[in-house]
């Protein structure tokens, strides 16, 4: 699975970016956000990104920060939301406001993103208003590094076999009790959790 790629922009269209690694260019899909900040073609890039799987093809989805690719994952475990609608919802309004909006259960702001339904809003702020603490604080809190690293002990807790949830209290309840955001020693805490 690819987590993030770092390299050169290679091509560059609305709604996608080819990204230049050793010789080899991978086209990603991002939202409007991520496509803004991206800079000209030749200039260096790093992106999030989430690895997506369906029917024998992989897609990838690119993202700026680890907080927009966090939250679009949570969009595409809501039932009826694939990746497509994700990417929309990203790029329909800034991503503190999409947080604000969930999280005060305000569904019509959803509805003004185009393709997106009433029932879709609603099912999106019904399932996701309670789980988006992780994502909300997700590179806000603490110093710059700490999310990265917290990205890093999620990442290798989920390739172990554990669900996303459970790496994200685990990490975020690990952090909680005053483990510093390091590699190891958080790794060695969330899965002491886990176990539990």
């Amino acid at each position: 699975m690819i987590a993030s790629l770092r390299g050169k922009i290679a091509d560059k269209q609305a709604g996608r970016v080819v990204v230049d690694v050793g010789g080899v260019g991978y086209e990603v899909a991002v939202p409007v956000e991520t496509y803004s900040q991206a800079g000209d073609l030749g200039e260096d890039i790093s992106l999030h990104v989430h690895t997506h799987m369906r029917e024998g093809t992989i897609s990838l989805y690119g993202f700026h920060s680890p907080r927009d690719r966090g939250l679009f994952e949570k969009f595409i475990e809501v039932s009826g939301v694939g990746p497509r609608l994700a990417l929309t919802l990203l790029s329909g309004m800034p991503t503190a406001e999409l947080l604000a909006a969930i999280q005060t259960g305000d569904s019509k702001k959803l509805v003004r993103i185009p393709g997106v339904g009433k029932k879709t809003g609603e099912r999106i702020v019904l399932e996701l208003k309670d789980k988006l603490g992780t994502v909300a604080t997700g590179e806000d809190g603490g110093d710059a590094g700490a999310g990265a690293v917290e990205e890093d002990v999620i990442s290798a807790l989920i390739s172990l076999g554990c669900s996303a949830d459970a790496a994200n209290r685990a990490v975020r309840k690990a952090r909680q009790n005053g483990v510093p955001a390091e590699f190891e020693a958080l790794f060695r805490q969330a899965m002491e959790l886990i176990k539990r």
